[in-house]
C-alpha cells in the first residue's frame, strides 16, 4: 500500500523533524554496543602488540591481550568477539594442518576467552587461506580450488573450535556444501548448541586488501578467489545462497562486504526474516579511517553513521573493527 501524505501546508514534515525531543520521538532505527561482533587479529608471543599499517588503530594482538580486548568489549556492551590469526610461513602448509591442531593460535585464544570472560561470545574464522602456503580459502590441486576434499578439511576445522569452547563458527570458505558438512559433524560429535553464522553472500571483493596485510596472506596468494567467492555484478545468487545455507543449518547468515552491498543486506532480510549481518570489512574501515585522519570527514559521525545505515538496511548486527570506539560514544550518550 503506497503511504499518502496530506497537500502543503496541512502536512509539513519538517514539524517533527524541529527538536532533538521530535527527531527522537520519530527515529525509525537505533545504534547500540549490543549490534556489534569486534573482528580481532591474532598474533604469536606474549604481552605483544604489532599495529597494522593499512588498518589505522587496529594492531594483532598476542593471546594475553586478545584476553584483554575480550574483557574490554565485555565491559562495553559487545556481546561477541571474532578472531583472525596471522600464520606464520612456517605454519603454511599444502595440506593446511595447522587449521585444526587443538593447540593452534585460535584455539588457544578460544580456552583463553572463555576461561577469562565466560559471558562474552566467541567466533571463528572457518577457511584454509590462514594456514594454506597458496594463500587460498581451499585445497589447490593442478591450479584449482577442489571443493569436496576442501570441506573434509573445513569440518576438522570446525570440530576442533567447537572442542575449545567456540560459540559461533563463521564459515567464509564459500566452498559449496560446508554448512551442511560442518552441521551433520557438530550434531554427530554432541555439540548442537554451536551456532554458524555463515558467510552466505561473500563477494569477490577489492575491499579485503587491508585485511590480507592484517593476516598475513597477501604474499601467499597465488591468482584471485573468483571461483568461489561471488561475482560482484550478481543480487540473486545471493539469495539462492542464503535458502541453501539456512537449509543446510545456517543459524545466521552474513553478506560481505557491507557498505558496498547494502542492497543485497535489505533483499536478504526482506525475503528471508532471518537472523542477518554485514562484515563492515577492512577496506571500509581503511578508507575511512583515511578520509578522518586527512580532516576530510568527521570521523566519529561518518562512523556512527556508517554502521546506523547497516541497521536501517535491515540487518541484525553487524562486524566492525570500530567497535570499541563506537560503544563507547554510544555509551556516553
Amino acid at each position: 500500500m503506497k503511504p499518502t501524505v496530506a497537500p502543503f501546508p496541512a502536512a509539513r514534515l519538517r514539524r517533527t523533524r524541529a527538536t532533538p525531543a521530535l527527531r527522537s520521538l520519530v527515529r525509525q532505527t537505533s545504534l547500540a554496543p549490543s549490534d556489534f561482533i569486534w573482528p580481532v587479529f591474532l598474533m604469536t608471543g606474549k604481552n605483544g602488540s604489532e599495529p597494522i599499517s593499512s588498518m589505522p588503530g587496529v594492531s594483532r594482538l598476542t593471546v594475553d591481550n586478545v584476553v584483554k580486548a575480550a574483557k574490554e568489549a565485555h565491559s562495553l556492551g559487545i556481546p561477541a568477539i571474532c578472531l583472525f590469526p596471522y600464520t606464520s610461513m612456517e605454519h603454511r602448509t599444502e595440506d593446511c594442518a595447522e587449521a585444526w591442531n587443538p593447540e593452534n593460535l585460535t584455539n588457544r585464544a578460544i580456552r583463553a576467552i572463555k576461561d577469562a570472560v565466560p559471558d562474552i561470545a566467541v567466533m571463528t574464522d572457518i577457511a584454509l587461506d590462514p594456514y594454506n602456503i597458496n594463500g587460498h580459502d581451499g585445497y589447490v590441486e593442478n591450479g584449482q580450488i577442489v571443493n569436496d576434499r576442501t570441506v573434509d578439511a573445513l569440518v576438522r576445522m570446525a570440530l576442533a573450535q567447537a572442542e575449545a569452547g567456540a560459540d559461533i563458527l563463521g564459515p567464509s570458505d564459500m566452498m559449496d556444501g560446508r554448512i551442511g558438512a560442518i552441521r551433520s559433524a557438530l550434531e554427530s560429535e554432541h555439540y548442537q548448541n554451536v551456532t554458524i553464522l555463515s558467510y552466505t553472500a561473500k563477494y569477490a571483493s577489492a575491499f579485503y586488501g587491508p585485511f590480507r596485510d592484517a593476516v598475513g596472506a597477501s604474499g601467499a596468494l597465488t591468482g584471485d578467489k573468483n571461483t568461489y567467492q561471488m561475482d560482484p555484478a550478481n543480487r540473486d545468487e545471493a539469495l539462492r545462497l542464503v535458502e541453501r545455507d539456512l537449509n543446510e543449518g545456517a543459524d545466521m547468515i552474513m553478506v560481505k562486504p557491507g557498505m558496498p552491498y547494502l542492497d543485497i543486506c535489505r533483499q536478504v532480510k526482506d525475503a528471508f526474516g532471518v537472523p542477518t549481518f554485514a562484515y563492515q570489512v577492512s577496506g571500509e574501515y581503511a578508507m575511512l579511517m583515511a578520509a578522518s585522519q586527512n580532516g576530510w570527514l568527521d570521523g566519529d559521525k561518518v562512523m556512527l553513521e556508517s554502521l546506523l545505515c547497516f541497521k536501517r538496511a535491515g540487518c541484525d548486527g553487524v562486524l566492525t573493527y570500530f567497535a570499541p570506539r563506537a560503544a563507547r560514544i554510544l555509551n556516553d550518550a
